[in-house]
């Protein structure tokens, strides 16, 4: 017998030994039998079939076999990553993003892990699925919807209520990845369960006890799952997201994770075997919907419609749409009921789940309900590229312990607010900070703006390929320091700072663009991919800051983000700002071709430093993207009516704009009169004048969708036909 399989045996029977039967005063909750102790606490384990009949490969762990003897303790739910499993918890050597299940035990609580359906033990391996045919032949993947995966752990909850191992009142939820987002969702739904026609229902126990989550710790969570694989740029840091804008237009498919998600879903391409069992790159242990058997989970389905590409407006493509944003996505689960108290940790460089996603879901929280309380933690870690500094996550797990000791034990209070952390280079390197705020748009104390006047074209076929490949989150290693050539790029709009000062600056947000934009043809089927690099001195090699990916909205002013992070610009550093078509293979390319045309460019770099009236300036009021409302705390630009005149031998040919909003009807007045209106952009409508007067007022209305109009006037001299 080889090493490896000594090993395996010798786990094997440790484990065998571990939950061999205890004695019959022990406590063995979800009818599970296979229990005893293990790392100096009780656990059992085994299959318990959720509320469909299909069976979950679950483990609930105890302080002791008497844990529960004088009543129900408060318990803690740890949902696992994709393509992961319960194992993620159940090793003594890893306390993964939110601790293992035997650091939780023996701090008091009951500890939930179970395996997502279609992953491993519940349905996910061939011998899973030979051992239970009928109940697993729906057992497949549904990727974290709410009527299933999410209804799973509502079910497995109720049952430990009903058991009396769980205190109904004290129910906390965690999770990292894919566990991070069921763990949104079940803050968003909080007392309500999701039944399979999308209606909502009290959650209740199978004995009938009401039940709501008390506390929750989404970790490097997704919000909206459309707006996080297919962003279009309308999620903004300091607004507040209306319904539906992440779907209107479908943003830019991050590809080359969609493919690895897709992958990690039917074969080993990380841990989630037994503890003790040997990795097996590319085993079996995912099963996904067959062909046409399921529309409601048929994942591999929606990644070939995603390939396909742009217009998705066809019936399939919209199915698909409405299937995610109603069924996959926290956000757009009915917000009338507040959440619990909530702490979010995100990663500034994670490029599938970015900050963003939990701010899109905390600003409104902080709007609709401002007393809930709630904590954020920004740093180097999470899905590629993040660095995964270690005194980041082990600052983590204490911020979780310490935020379920306050709201389900009644411990000391937690902190509250925002603290972030910086990237550094190399990924070993000390990050900066923590810095802390009331909130995130409070992080950066300063600004740093950059304009550019002189108009640049971007074309969708340029940018060198090597270098997107470099910082690919997949096929680039998942590298964060990786540093590429610094020359600009034919075909991409390039802007370059001026280089960083002495002493420096940190960037801590989200790097934001205001630009006037030109637009041939459809804007649904273009884009725009941002780049925020770090350029060495003397032109040295480059590292990538933030990067972002935007649909436009069509010709004139718009604003958008590059996804937040916190970096530190060394002296003589330079800051540059790349503009191109597309990201390869990270973003897909947008089909057909295109060029675009950017004018008026301002970018705008929060930092932490002060004001020093030179280089770091006081931020300038946000300028909202159409139809949003600021943040709380946040006092956004004003509307302002740009008019635009130019005298023809007809009169003034008057042209309006209003930077950043979206435009429904301009009505233009000439002393006081009406002259003319449009509802078409560009808003151009040539005024006639009446003699009399030598100097006329003109006024342009604006009336704006979702928002208050505003206008604007200049006085002039008359136009004289002569002229």
């Amino acid at each position: 017998m080889g090493i490896a399989k000594i090993r395996t045996a010798v786990a094997a029977a440790v484990v065998a030994v571990a939950c061999t039967p205890a004695a019959a005063d022990a406590a063995a909750p979800l009818g599970l039998t296979a229990c005893g102790a293990n790392e100096g606490v009780h656990q059992c384990t085994g299959l318990v079939r959720t509320w469909d009949g299909v069976p979950l490969d679950t483990t609930v762990t105890l302080p002791s076999a008497n844990a529960v003897d004088a009543g129900p303790i408060p318990l803690v739910v740890e949902i696992h990553g994709f393509g992961n499993s319960k194992h993620e918890y159940l090793d003594p050597a890893s306390k993964a993003y939110t601790d293992n299940a035997y650091g939780w035990a023996r701090a008091g609580y009951a500890v939930l892990t179970y395996t997502a359906r279609g992953l491993w033990g519940s349905c996910g391996t061939p011998d899973s699925r030979l051992a239970n045919p009928d109940a697993c032949a729906r057992g497949y993947i549904h990727l974290a919807d709410h009527r299933y995966e999410v209804r799973d752990t509502q079910e497995l909850i109720g049952r430990l209520v009903d058991d009396r191992v769980a205190d109904p009142a004290r129910i906390g939820v965690t999770g990292d990845s894919y566990g991070g987002g069921q763990s949104f969702a079940l803050a968003a739904l909080r007392d309500r369960v999701m039944m399979p026609d999308g209606s909502l229902v009290p959650w209740r126990s199978p004995a009938g006890t009401p039940l709501k989550i008390a506390a929750a710790a989404p970790v490097i969570p997704w919000t909206d799952l459309l707006g996080a694989i297919a962003p279009n740029g309308r999620t903004v840091t300091y607004a507040v997201t209306p319904p539906g804008a992440t779907a209107e237009p479908v943003g830019v498919f991050k590809i080359s994770f969609a493919h690895g998600i897709l992958a990690a879903a039917q074969f080993a391409t990380g841990p989630g075997q037994p503890v003790g069992e040997p990795f097996v790159p590319g085993r079996p242990m995912g099963f996904l919907a067959p062909p046409g058997a399921d529309p409601d989970a048929d994942v591999a389905g929606w990644v070939a419609r995603a390939d396909q590409g742009e217009p998705y407006d066809d019936a399939e493509a919209r199915r698909v749409v409405d299937t995610l944003e109603r069924f996959h996505s926290a956000y757009n689960i009915d917000a009338s009921t507040a959440p619990p108290p909530l702490f979010v940790a995100s990663g500034f460089t994670d490029d599938l789940f970015p900050v963003d996603e939990a701010l899109r879901f905390v600003n409104r929280m902080r709007r609709d309900h401002p007393k809930v309380p709630h904590a954020l933690m920004l740093g180097d870690f999470g899905h590629q590229r993040a660095s995964q500094k270690a005194a980041e996550r082990e600052r983590l797990v204490g911020r979780i312990h310490a935020w379920f000791d306050e709201h389900l034990r009644g411990g000391a209070r937690a902190p509250r607010g925002v603290e972030a952390s910086t990237q550094t280079c190399p990924r070993d390197a000390p990050a900066l900070g923590p810095f802390r705020a009331a909130s995130f748009a409070r992080l950066a104390r300063g600004e740093v703006r950059f304009a550019a006047a002189d108009p640049q074209t971007i074309d969708s076929t340029a940018g060198d390929p090597a270098i997107g490949t470099a910082i690919d989150p997949v096929g680039g290693g998942g590298d964060a320091c990786a540093t590429t050539a610094s020359a600009d790029q034919s075909g991409t709009a390039t802007y370059r700072l001026a280089a960083a000062p002495g002493g420096g600056y940190t960037l801590l947000g989200a790097p934001a663009v205001i630009a006037r934009l030109d637009v041939e043809g459809d804007p649904a089927r273009q884009q725009i991919a941002a780049r925020l690099w770090d350029v060495a001195p003397d032109g040295g090699p480059q590292t990538l800051v933030a990067r972002g990916l935007y649909r436009p909205t069509g010709d004139g002013d718009q604003v958008f983000e590059l996804h937040a992070n916190g970096w530190r610009f060394a002296p003589g550093h330079v800051p540059k700002l790349e503009l191109l078509g597309a990201d390869p293979p990270y973003g897909r390319r947008s089909t057909p071709e295109f060029t675009l045309r950017v004018e008026r460019l301002e970018l705008r770099l929060p930092v932490r430093e002060a004001p020093d009236g030179r280089v770091v300036l006081k931020p300038a009021p946000p300028v909202l993207p159409a139809g949003q409302s600021a943040v709380p705390g946040v006092t956004p630009a004003r509307r302002r009516v740009r008019l635009k005149l130019r005298c023809t031998r007809s009169g003034w040919r008057a042209t309006a704009t209003v930077p950043g909003a979206r435009v429904r009807r301009i009505d233009f007045y000439v002393n006081g009169r009406a002259a003319a209106a449009d509802r078409k952009a560009p808003f151009t409508r040539t005024l006639r004048m009446r003699r009399g007067r030598a100097h006329v007022r003109i006024t342009a209305r604006a009336s704006l969708a979702g928002e208050r109009a505003v206008r604007g006037t200049r006085r002039v001299r008359r136009c004289s036909s002569r002229r």
